[in-house]
């Protein structure tokens, strides 16, 4: 599979696809396996098959983990509770939709989103179907969900809350994204008190969850240049909350360590990516949309160090597992480093058809979701 470099899909008035949609000399290979002596073992405490999985389009279907089962959906409806300890089947059930994003979960409740806008909440216990509510347009990341509301960011540049319980719209809040953006949104941090999100526009804004109404805003990335291409400045990686701190990234924009009480920033880097960041050992990881990895001193902003090895490989957000940054990538592999300097101390052959779902690492656990449906639960040892 080739790479155009930098983006995955693009949205204009019409949808192109994000392998090789540039055609011609501009596509770029993957960089080869390089070769290391493995210091650690990956092994597999189950794996099972979620209907025909997400496909192998761009997508950002997540699993959500809760405190007893881990929960799945594949693009066709199905919905999947499996328990967290061997993986077997809790619950199934088939939704009459085509599913576009992943899985929230909390609370007692599981919601998944339609391509057509359609929000639906389940029992995490049962199965059963709660409430159905319409966002404005199709919903593809993750939803997010605390004890009063479920919170869905929509394609089309809106925030849109439901009562958790009934399904009631509570608020949207509208903002204004550009004609050209990448394919995807930012999944929303969801606290108590306050919602906080990225946008196409390249601006970080925390919403009230009483009112939907902006409590701050702050511009990550700044759109510089001629073409549309080049001005494409989205946030579609969630933001990160670590030591108290705000971290974000945009697309051709910067890296911002940001104050939640009131946006002033703390340190910025240039650094372009559309994924989420993950954090440990006092550093901020981070991909580049050229599929470098980075690792920055989370107070300072200092390079900690970098690895390239992974060039144009299609990787995923990245994630810390013990003392370990684990990324997967678009032919299947699993890539474990050091958090400390980044050499490679894994590697494993995860599945053929790839990887684009975002791993998700709960007590030591590394739960991974292909594209044709395989989810498994790894230790590394």
């Amino acid at each position: 599979m080739k790479f155009p470099g930098a983006i995955p899909l693009l949205i204009a008035t019409a949808l192109l696809s994000g392998c090789g949609f540039w055609g011609g000399e501009s596509e770029v290979e993957p960089s080869k396996l390089v070769d290391f002596s493995a210091e650690k073992q990956v092994d597999v405490a189950w794996s099972a098959q979620i209907g025909s999985g997400p496909g192998t389009m761009y997508h950002q279907f997540v699993p959500a983990v809760g405190d007893v089962n881990v929960y799945a959906a594949d693009s066709r409806g199905e919905v999947v509770a499996l328990s967290r300890v061997d993986g077997r089947k809790v619950w199934e059930s088939d939704l009459d939709l085509v599913l576009s994003g992943g899985i929230g979960a909390g609370y007692g409740t599981v919601v998944v989103a339609s391509e057509d806008g359609d929000v639906v909440a389940l029992n995490a216990e049962t199965g059963e179907e709660l409430w159905r509510a319409r966002a404005a347009s199709e919903v593809v990341a993750q939803p997010q969900v605390n004890a009063d509301l479920v919170v869905v960011q929509v394609i089309n540049g809106q925030v849109a809350a439901y009562d958790r319980v009934t399904g009631e719209h509570r608020w949207t809040f509208d903002s204004q994204i550009p004609q050209l953006s990448l394919r995807g949104t930012s999944a929303p941090v969801l606290t108590s008190n306050v919602t906080l999100t990225g946008f196409a526009n390249g601006k970080l804004v925390a919403i009230d969850n009483r009112s939907g109404s902006a409590l701050w805003e702050q511009r990550v990335a700044l759109a510089e240049g001629r073409s549309e291409l080049e001005r494409i400045v989205d946030i579609d990686g969630r933001p990160l909350i670590f030591n108290g701190i705000v971290f974000v990234g945009s697309y051709q924009g910067r890296l911002l360590a940001l104050n939640p009480r009131g946006a002033q920033v703390i340190w910025a880097q240039d650094f372009s990516t559309y994924r989420g960041l993950a954090a440990g050992f006092g550093n901020v990881y981070a991909v580049s949309a050229d599929d470098e990895i980075g690792a920055f001193d989370a107070g300072s902003s200092a390079s900690v160090w970098h690895q390239d090895a992974l060039r144009y490989r299609g990787l995923t957000s990245p994630v810390s597992l013990g003392d370990t940054l684990v990324v997967g990538d678009a032919q299947g592999y699993l890539h474990f480093m050091s958090q400390i300097d980044g050499h490679f101390v894994a590697r494993y052959n995860f599945d053929s058809s790839g990887v684009f779902s975002d791993p998700v690492v709960v007590d030591d656990t590394l739960y991974v979701f292909s594209n044709d449906g395989k989810l498994s639960a790894l230790t590394l040892n």
